[in-house]
């Protein structure tokens, strides 16, 4: 019978993370657009990532992680492997949301985001076993709150970034503009799947990735994912999105006032 590298309860702790990052990348504007795209469509994006995503983890495992473990690292070799598997996944995104019926609902941003979150949960759940098990490097790695906390930033860094990555890719398929979008997408990925990595070894170096996701939020929520709305839709989610906000604020505000007694 084959060992876990960890005990069962690190090994399910690990991809619960990596999962919950799919929860955290549906909120903001993907859960206000439910009444705006397919929602099966979308469902089915992000069962197709995670299944893509789990084989890109191993490949990132097998020809990445192994070399760092045994301490060879060639910093040229790793980072022509990142390139090739950033160059696949970029194009089997072109190809998934570039499909006609896709492109003719124009719902390739919101796919390309349910997508790219399940690539980055399965990615990162591979990452926090590896964060979790202490022979993976020496005082640095194991089962510690310090590296519980560095595994949900490795989540939400790998899940947010892959979702970005993908809906700005489908948000450019849909101006017909796929091309560019090709190399700049795979170069992007290549650098989220160095600074993931890395940060197994080292969690600050996550800081040559993480800070494009706040920086790209904003971009991502209000121009890539409705992007591809029609101008009706799009007027109609922006009124919805600044009623929500108007009514969350006066919810918050309201003076709750007393009950009244009659007497009969």
């Amino acid at each position: 019978m084959a060992v876990l590298p960890l005990p069962m309860f690190q090994m399910q702790l690990a991809f619960a993370i990596g999962l919950a990052g799919i929860y955290f990348g549906w909120q903001g504007a993907m859960a206000r657009m439910t009444g705006f795209f397919d929602l099966s469509g979308a469902f089915k994006s992000l069962v197709i990532g995670i299944i893509s995503g789990a084989f890109a983890a191993a490949a990132i495992d097998a020809l990445i992680l192994i070399s760092i473990r045994s301490g060879n690292l060639n910093i040229i070799e790793v980072s022509f492997v990142a390139l090739l598997i950033a160059m696949a996944e970029s194009a089997f995104t072109l190809f998934l949301l570039g499909r006609p019926r896709t492109v003719g609902l124009r719902a390739s941003a919101p796919y390309g985001w349910t997508l790219g979150l399940g690539i980055g949960s399965m990615r990162a759940a591979n990452l926090n076993v590896r964060l979790f098990d202490p022979e993976t490097w020496d005082k640095v790695t194991g089962f510690e709150p310090i590296n519980i906390f560095v595994a949900f930033l490795i989540t939400i860094t790998a899940c947010l970034g892959h979702a970005m990555i993908a809906a700005w890719q489908g948000s450019k398929i849909v101006e017909n503009q796929r091309g560019l979008t090709f190399f700049t997408s795979s170069l992007a990925r290549a650098l989220l799947i160095l600074g993931t990595v890395f940060a197994v070894f080292q969690p600050l170096l996550l800081l040559l990735v993480a800070p494009a996701i706040p920086l790209f939020w904003a971009k991502s929520q209000h121009d890539w994912l409705a992007g591809g709305l029609t101008p009706s839709a799009k007027q109609a989610f922006r009124r919805t999105v600044r009623g929500s906000s108007r009514h969350a604020d006066a919810a918050t505000k309201r003076i709750r006032g007393q009950r009244v007694f009659e007497d009969e």
